[in-house]
Parts: structure tokens; C-alpha cells; sequence
């Protein structure tokens, strides 16, 4: 061989081992909306380190707690076009409205329900993966976090009461279904984005808020939380996301490292979601919070006017036929 021919082949070598090692190395962004310490934060690390153990570091994967790379809303539209890697976050329905059906107020009512309705191969688990799946995003897995209730700033009369005009301001997700929903059970809803909703709450220009848990009050708005109402407004869970050209980028045992690591990930947290929305009540009473208990015929009070006045609306809005197609493929 001359030697022209074995520096070329020399480099070939070098540049093939090169491409290799890029193509079996990955460091990936991991968001989250919640402070460094809460239960998804140390879950996700879990995970993260999981990953790597399994990959013999060859997949790294960094936090990025309390939504430092956007809002849920931003960081869906960049795991779309890939300028974010991945996230464990609610979908936005911002970004498509058919996300809304996920949300329906009183769509579950109780634990062992909402696993049947959400967890993996569950129809409505595969409508969510549809809908991903059309903006370039790939679900590993989900994180349930809580049923929902109503947290305030201030005393309000009849709180518990669907059928009384409180006078009230409530900050909702940027989502109709919860702006309806607070409008037909006494509250007046005002959308604000996650970002503003504490400042907003403080300075009053808005009494309480709706759209979140115990953990999620505890973990973001405590010290602005005087009162909870656990109404079981809506069941929240956040799904573990990742771009689809990042993750086909990743060798097939990497993709099998991730689906394992998830896999665990969420099989964990619904043995534990159930306790730890009780612990956050009691962190939240433990921070000086009053909590408004409601009684199961309070909650069925409301869940009645919520599916009456709400839910037609909500349907129409995502297209009828498609929304009640899923719906009763769910057996909702």
C-alpha cells in the first residue's frame, strides 16, 4: 500500500470512529416547572441517573428545574422543533386544543380510576401519544401528580358552594376548560400564564387560583395559599417527553435504556401519588394554610354542573365526534 493510500484510509478510520462516538454520546435538556427538591425533581433525577448508569454514561441527562427554559407552553413548541431535548410537563392545550380533553374537570374521580384511564396501552394514554407524536415529540412516560382544588388568598363566604356568586378572581391556566369551569361554579376566571400567577395573587389582582394541587401550591405559592379547597377538580399528570429526532438519534439499547428508566419512573409514582398529595395538604396546613375540606356530596355537586355546563362546550371546541370517539373509548 503506498503511503498516500494508508493516510487516507488512516483518516477514513479516524473520521468513521468519530462519527461512532457522536452518534452513541448524547447530553440531553431535561425541563421541569418545579423547584429543585419537590417530588418530580427528585424523580427525574432518579431517572437521569439511571439513564446514565444503563448507558455507561454515554447519555447524560441535565435538569433544568423551575421552568428555566420557558414555560410548559415554550418548552413544548421547542421539544417540537427540537430546541429543547426533553420534559416532564402537563400538555399544552396553547398548542393544540385537542390537549383539552386530557383536562376535563371531574374526568376521573377517584386513584384507582385515574390509573385505569391514564396509565400506558389505556385509550386515552394513546390519544395522548397521537397527539404528541404529530408535533415531532415522543412520550416515554407519565408522572400522575394530584387531583386539583382551589387555593386563596383571602376568606371567601359559601367557598364550597357551586351555586353562590363569590365575587371572586380566580387565576386559571390558560386553558378554556378551566376558565369555564370557574365561571360555573361561583369564581370568575382570569387566565394568566404560571410565570405571573404568584406576583398576581400577592398584589391581589387575583384572589386565589385554580388549576393546580396541594403539591403544586405548596411547592410554588405557599406563602400567598391561605386557604385550599381539595375539590377534585381535575386529575393532573405530566408526561415524560422527548424530541423524536433526538431520541431516534440514540442507538436502539440507549432507547431501551430510556424505556426502562421511564418505565420504573412512572410504575413508582402511582404507588405513591396518592400519599404524597396528603403530605403536601398537611405541608400546606403546616405553612399556616387553612384547608376547607368538602364533603363527597359537595364534590358530586359540583361535578354535575361542571359536566353540564363545561363539558358540551369543551367537546365542541376539539371537534365533538373526535373528543366523544375517545371519550367512549375510555368509558367515559
Amino acid at each position: 500500500m503506498t503511503m498516500p493510500s494508508l493516510k487516507i484510509l488512516t483518516a477514513a478510520i479516524a473520521l468513521s470512529v468519530s462519527a461512532s462516538t457522536m452518534v452513541e454520546a448524547a447530553s440531553l435538556m431535561l425541563s421541569h416547572i418545579r423547584p429543585e427538591g419537590t417530588a418530580i425533581d427528585k424523580d427525574a433525577r432518579v431517572f437521569a441517573e439511571e439513564v446514565a448508569k444503563a448507558t455507561d454514561g454515554a447519555v447524560s441527562i441535565r435538569l433544568f428545574p423551575a421552568s428555566a427554559l420557558g414555560d410548559y407552553t415554550t418548552v413544548q413548541e421547542g421539544l417540537s422543533i427540537g430546541s429543547v431535548d426533553m420534559a416532564v410537563q402537563p400538555p399544552s392545550s396553547e398548542v393544540d386544543r385537542r390537549f383539552q380533553l386530557t383536562f376535563l374537570p371531574y374526568l376521573v374521580q377517584n386513584w384507582e380510576d385515574a390509573e385505569k384511564t391514564f396509565t400506558d396501552g389505556a385509550p386515552l394514554r394513546e390519544t395522548v401519544e397521537e397527539l404528541y407524536a404529530e408535533q415531532d415529540i415522543h412520550v416515554l412516560g407519565a408522572w400522575p401528580v394530584y387531583f386539583g382544588g382551589i387555593a386563596l388568598n383571602a376568606k371567601v363566604e359559601n367557598a364550597t358552594d357551586p351555586t353562590v356568586a363569590k365575587g371572586v378572581r380566580l387565576r386559571v391556566p390558560p386553558m378554556k376548560s378551566f376558565q369555564l369551569m370557574a365561571d360555573n361554579i361561583g369564581y370568575i376566571g382570569s387566565p394568566l400564564p404560571f410565570s405571573d400567577t404568584f406576583t398576581a395573587t400577592q398584589t391581589g389582582v387575583v384572589d386565589g387560583i385554580i388549576g393546580s394541587g396541594a403539591e403544586g401550591y405548596y411547592a410554588s405559592f405557599r406563602d400567598v395559599t391561605q386557604y385550599y379547597l381539595p375539590l377534585n377538580t381535575h386529575f393532573e399528570i405530566w408526561y415524560l417527553l422527548i424530541n423524536q429526532p433526538a431520541y431516534e438519534a440514540l442507538t436502539k439499547d440507549q432507547q431501551g435504556a430510556l424505556a426502562a428508566a421511564a418505565k420504573r419512573f412512572e410504575a413508582n409514582r402511582w404507588k405513591t401519588a396518592e400519599t404524597d398529595q396528603a403530605r403536601n395538604e398537611q405541608l400546606l396546613e403546616e405553612a399556616g394554610a387553612i384547608i376547607i375540606s368538602a364533603s363527597d356530596a359537595q364534590i358530586a355537586e359540583h361535578a354535575t354542573i361542571v359536566r353540564k355546563t363545561v363539558w358540551p362546550v369543551i367537546l365542541n371546541d376539539i371537534g365533538a365526534d373526535w373528543a366523544n370517539e375517545v371519550l367512549d373509548r375510555a368509558g367515559r
